[in-house]
């Protein structure tokens, strides 16, 4: 494994390393005004949600790695201390990105990059009206984390309204993901979108137990099928599967097959049971997957 001092490399390949593999990062489409109310608007994916209570938001304009300038937007907040951070949607990512076009102080990018400005409820800086949600903020902090390219500038924010196109809340009024179908930024010039067959679940256990993978028998513990998800997947039960809740599973002779073709050769038997097992497993049939495993 390549090991890397931060000390010991340039910023520049430290900051290319960091931006690849702390990813995907959601992106912050940070409106603000300067003092003589000229609006600019740039992304920003050192960004992320901090707490509900208050509603914090965080995001750095970091300063620039090349030259060790630093970005209109933390001028502007210095003066004003308002932003408004635009979530970004698919359709409006290469708008977006032509509003990251380092114009020259006093460039409102909103004409640049064809966006429609509309006014805050609360604050100065205008919104997007593109954007699927907006938060109206307040700054409470910008802290400083250096002097030197590549530091950065944390602007602490608390949301003091959202608003939310109602076109992306499914029936129960919530959030769709596959409906306001975010972008999110990685390294180079690549991005991911959050919506189709990128989506997946993983059930969070909240505060039910869960037996773990180290109370898993030893011969599934070390398998040579099952993945690390497929063993996260079994260690996430509550509870080692009773045998009624065995029964209420029917695998036909799947089993039985395995066990007739396999009779004798038990190594390859419980290989074979292993992948039929990681097949329920990816298929998040985990009652049917342990039916399998549990199986003599």
């Amino acid at each position: 494994m390549l090991s890397i001092n931060p000390k010991e490399i340039s910023v520049a390949k430290l900051h290319g390393y960091m931006l690849s593999s702390i990813a995907p990062r959601p992106i912050a489409f940070a409106s603000t005004i300067d003092k003589n109310g000229i609006p600019n608007l740039s992304p920003f994916s050192f960004f992320n949600a901090f707490g509900s209570n208050p509603p914090t938001l965080i995001f750095s304009p970091a300063r620039r790695v090349r030259d060790n300038t630093i970005k209109h937007t933390l001028e502007n907040v210095m003066e004003v201390p308002e932003v408004v951070i635009n979530t970004v949607s698919y359709e409006m990512v290469h708008q977006m990105s032509l509003s990251s076009v380092e114009f020259a102080k006093g460039t409102n990018e909103f004409l640049k990059s064809g966006f429609t400005a509309i006014a805050s409820e609360k604050i100065k800086p205008f919104r997007v009206a593109e954007s699927p949600v907006q938060f109206e903020c307040k700054v409470v902090e910008v802290k400083s984390m250096g002097n030197e390219g590549g530091a950065a500038n944390l602007i602490i924010c608390e949301i003091l309204l959202m608003h939310i196109n109602e076109n992306i809340l499914n029936e129960q009024g919530r959030i769709d993901a596959n409906k306001i179908d975010l972008v999110a930024r990685m390294g180079d010039d690549y991005y991911v979108r959050a919506s189709g067959n990128s989506l997946f679940e993983v059930h969070k256990p909240n505060t039910k137990p869960a037996i773990g993978v180290d109370q898993l028998p030893e011969n599934i513990r070390n398998s040579k099928v099952l993945t690390g998800n497929n063993l996260g997947a079994l260690g996430n039960a509550e509870h080692f599967p009773t045998k009624e809740e065995l029964n209420s599973v029917d695998l036909g002779n799947a089993i039985k097959e395995l066990g007739e073709r396999f009779h004798n050769d038990a190594e390859s038997l419980e290989y074979h049971k292993h992948l039929l097992a990681k097949d329920f497993l990816d298929e998040k049939k985990i009652v049917e997957a342990w039916k399998v495993l549990l199986s003599e």
